[in-house]
């Protein structure tokens, strides 16, 4: 169980609008990009071998992902009022 089950993330990307996206979906967003190879993973994700298991740790881990040159892929837990 993660610590954002219920919570929305606010993702910003280059040249895109920022996006509300559910943890399922962000997981979706990040399965695709690391379906492709990536050059700039940060070691301790490397060591893992399945991309599902990246994403879920890039969640947990980290806010952001390094998806080439002069773009950025930035991820941010938020709580929106019901």
């Amino acid at each position: 169980m993660s610590l954002y089950d219920e919570d929305t993330f606010v993702v910003l990307e280059t040249n895109q609008p920022e996006q509300f996206l559910t943890v399922a979906e962000l997981l979706e967003k990040l399965r695709a990009i690391l379906a492709s190879p990536q050059e700039e993973l940060p070691p301790d994700v490397q060591k893992i071998s399945s991309v599902e298991e990246q994403a879920q740790y890039l969640i947990n881990t980290y806010c952001e992902l390094d998806v080439g040159p002069g773009k950025f892929l930035q991820w941010y837990a938020v709580r929106l009022e019901k």
